[in-house]
């Protein structure tokens, strides 16, 4: 499971778990934990908590520590794989115990981390190094540091595609949807599978924001435009297209029935062909193909069907970022992890992802992205806190998967209204939050 996107629902669950002290008065009060320069002086125990339960599982992570160990010998490292991360790890921050390195919980806005996290040094010195610094920082010093990029797109089967006689990318939401209407009429397969159920795959969607209109200001932006959901607007564009896939019955019959984990091995086989997801998921995609017999190299990954300027545009957002807890009795080794983590594991190629480290060539499966002309755009969060606050006023929830679930529900007629009401009802929400908050 991946959440790359901090949204203001989640932000909003973090004030009673500020409310509770968590780490508050720990290291974020002192100046930052060097990488250590000595591997051999470095000893302790450390507890890395992660969202990766699959690593866990398959041996991943046990290598990791073993290779980590060749370079600091007299480190420990045990890892705590959990499912409901993002729930367990709120829990846990109402204490001092929640490990010593941790993928940041959503749920805990930026100007919160110096009160949990101890600071891995400078902007200006990390900024150099790394990309995404700029999530994790708070004043000059950076609090958090990704593994990996995401960039959003459609992860898709094809194999189906083609059988559908699809080979080139759709230009347009309206040919994205000619095409959908194409494998339904020419394959078996079910053209987009929206993954309702589990819910928190379809936060997704909100990550289309930036690409249609290929504007590395659109969050920014959110904090002024009046109606986001407008005509033209990347929002617009984004849910009409869910919306569209949806009331057409291009996606699978009953969304109360879907099943993250067997959607993996169901695009893998072909029984799907389309979901919209980010990088990440395409090598769990192929693993569920090659596991079931079928072809991984028939998973690709596609660009949100939008081309302004004669290119498309794909936003790469940071995954999780990872911090050391402020209340760690170990913080050398624990920055030490971090540091080998990010640049010496090799975690970032392993996932096909994007490295967050400076000049890294891209994976594989954005090849055919460079190769077409893509556009990567880096979205501003400069504004991102006031955007937060917007969103948790207005009570939309742009990261949270009510919001497109309400969508699909309208779409499919479980719940009243249209497309029209539900976007005029967003607007409103949205513009008298702004005024609110002062936008």
């Amino acid at each position: 499971m991946r959440r790359t996107r901090v949204g203001a629902g989640a932000a909003a669950l973090a004030v009673g778990l500020a409310a509770c002290g968590g780490g508050a008065g720990g290291a974020g009060d002192s100046g930052a934990v060097p990488v250590p320069a000595d591997p051999a002086k470095v000893t302790g125990s450390i507890t890395v908590l992660t969202n990766r339960t699959d690593q866990v599982q398959d041996g991943t992570t046990a290598r990791y520590a073993a290779e980590f160990a060749k370079v600091y010998p007299k480190v420990k490292v045990r890892f705590q794989g959990l499912t409901d991360y993002e729930g367990d790890v709120k829990i846990r921050m109402n204490s001092k115990d929640y490990g010593d390195v941790l993928p940041i919980p959503n749920a805990v806005p930026t100007s919160q981390y110096p009160t949990f996290f101890a600071p891995l040094g400078t902007a200006s010195e990390l900024g150099a190094k790394y990309d995404f610094t700029e999530r994790g920082t708070v004043g000059s010093k950076v609090y958090g540091l990704a593994n990996i990029g995401v960039a959003n797109g459609f992860v898709y089967n094809k194999a189906v595609w083609k059988q559908a006689g699809i080979t080139d990318w759709p230009t347009t939401p309206a040919a994205f949807v000619e095409a959908l209407k194409a494998i339904k009429a020419k394959t078996g397969a079910t053209p987009y599978y929206t993954n309702y159920k589990d819910a928190w795959p379809m936060t997704n969607w909100g990550n289309g924001l930036g690409s249609p209109s290929c504007d590395p200001a659109a969050n920014d932006k959110l904090t002024t435009t009046k109606e986001p959901w407008g005509p033209g607007q990347d929002l617009n564009v984004v849910d009409t297209l869910l919306y569209d896939i949806v009331r057409n019955k291009l996606s699978e019959d009953d969304p109360n029935t879907t099943n993250w984990e067997n959607s993996k091995s169901l695009i893998g086989t072909g029984k799907i062909a389309t979901m919209w997801l980010g990088t990440w998921a395409v090598v769990q995609m192929r693993e569920a193909a090659k596991k079931a017999g079928a072809n991984p190299d028939d998973i690709g990954f596609m660009p949100f069907p939008a081309r302004p300027n004669g290119a498309f545009c794909a936003v790469v957002r940071p995954d999780y970022l990872y911090g050391i807890n402020a209340n760690s009795k170990n913080k050398p080794a624990a920055r030490a992890w971090i540091d080998w983590f990010i640049n010496k594991s090799g975690d970032a190629q392993q996932s096909l992802s994007i490295s967050a480290v400076k000049g890294s060539p891209l994976p594989s499966t954005l090849q055919p992205f460079q190769q077409a002309g893509v556009k990567f755009i880096h979205l501003s969060y400069a504004k991102n806190q006031q955007v937060l606050d917007i969103d948790k006023a207005s009570e939309v929830g742009l990261n949270n998967p009510d919001y497109p679930q309400r969508i699909v529900d309208v779409a499919r007629g479980a719940a009243k209204g249209d497309l029209r009401s539900v976007f005029a009802d967003l607007n409103k929400k949205w513009a008298d939050a702004q005024g609110t908050i002062g936008g």
